[in-house]
């Protein structure tokens, strides 16, 4: 029986594979790479994701999925701002595992709402997009989510968790079947980062509680 599910999953996956573009092989890599380098604390995860951020903005684009595709924009600079701040820990003092204040995670809630509201309201009523409401919702969360990564804010594993949930369904709805498998190995990775992440914030401050 297991050896027949493992078959079933093995066949799933090669067939993923020879659907899938090679951009789309490319992006899937880069992801996986770029994201498994962050869990890791490692820096090279912004210039790996910044070539992953190029390659989806096409693959996105194709399928129609505006808000992501544009989403890839805001990931870039998102990212050079990222690989800034963490550079400047190689010269000074190294930049710390930290909470996100009640302030800035009351304003991201805001702003991410007011984005999946409008944008979604756009997309639908002006453009041929698919999925427009649910598209702009996880483009507004990954949005935030990867803001408090590049300030190293442990909730922006929590907030990975939840949108690549999310991302499985919409990408496999779209056909993006490697791609949607992709946010399967996410959903492991953000949650092995947010386990290592609180592992490193307790080690450097014992008085937390859990």
């Amino acid at each position: 029986m297991a050896a027949l599910l493992l078959f079933d999953v093995l066949a799933a996956v090669r067939a993923a594979i020879q659907s899938a573009s090679p951009l789309e092989v490319a992006a899937v890599v880069t992801g996986a790479a770029c994201v498994w380098l962050a869990a890791r604390n490692s820096i090279w995860n912004f210039p790996v994701g910044i070539v992953n951020g190029i390659l989806y903005l096409v693959v996105f684009w194709q399928s129609r999925l505006y808000s992501d595709a544009g989403l890839q924009l805001a990931f870039i600079a998102l990212l050079v701002y990222g690989w800034v701040k963490w550079l400047r820990k190689a010269m000074g003092p190294e930049l710390p595992i930290t909470r996100t204040p009640r302030r800035l995670a009351a304003w991201l809630a805001v702003a991410g709402l007011l984005y999946a509201g409008v944008a979604g309201f756009l997309f639908a009523e002006h453009t041929d997009a698919a999925l427009p409401y649910w598209d702009s919702t996880t483009t507004a969360i990954s949005l935030v989510a990867q803001l408090l990564l590049s300030r190293r804010h442990i909730e922006n594993w929590l907030l990975w968790i939840g949108v690549d949930v999310a991302y499985v369904g919409m990408y496999w709805h779209r056909d993006l079947y490697l791609t949607s498998g992709l946010y399967v190995v996410f959903l492991g990775l953000a949650a092995y980062g947010y386990w290592q992440w609180r592992r490193e914030l307790a080690r450097d401050t014992p008085a937390l509680t859990a």
